[in-house]
């Protein structure tokens, strides 16, 4: 024996076919319309901000462009995945938490990196660091030779 599921019932659209007797070549769920006329709004509205003027061929690619976008979507709902929710993960799809791909810091920073505005200098060996120091220090007169004695103080210079 063979049990029915009740697939048959939504199988069938709801499909608008146009007034009696002038029906439309086309045939088209209701959602398809309202989506159709919400992208098209869409489109003209990013038109408009490209700069594209209102004109009979601006209009006509607007429609070819709804019309691809319109069907689009329309493939990827049905009865069982209805718009709400396509839209909803959607959205949650966007806002989602990422991973981070891109690392944190590196081997070098431009911030950290110090600028000195001399050019580096060879390191000096140790005979030439004395040779340097003795070369800054001022020589010593015989005067400043003179011994001073703890206690007593030297009578001051005119």
């Amino acid at each position: 024996m063979r049990v029915r599921t009740d697939d048959e019932v939504y199988r069938v659209d709801a499909v608008w076919l146009g007034p009696p007797k002038a029906t439309f070549p086309w045939r088209a769920r209701y959602v398809a319309w309202g989506v159709g006329i919400v992208v098209f709004l869409v489109v003209l509205t990013i038109e408009r901000q490209m700069g594209i003027g209102f004109g009979f061929f601006s209009t006509a690619w607007a429609l070819v462009a709804t019309i691809l976008l319109t069907r689009f979507i329309t493939q990827r709902i049905s009865h069982e995945r209805p718009l709400t929710a396509v839209m909803s993960m959607w959205v949650r799809e966007l806002t989602a938490p990422r991973e981070r791909t891109a690392s944190t810091g590196g081997a070098a920073s431009a911030a950290r990196i110090r600028v000195s505005p001399q050019r580096p200098r060879p390191k000096l060996t140790k005979k030439q660091q004395l040779r340097a120091r003795q070369q800054a220090q001022p020589r010593r007169t015989p005067d400043s030779r003179k011994k001073e004695v703890r206690g007593v103080r030297t009578p001051a210079r005119p």
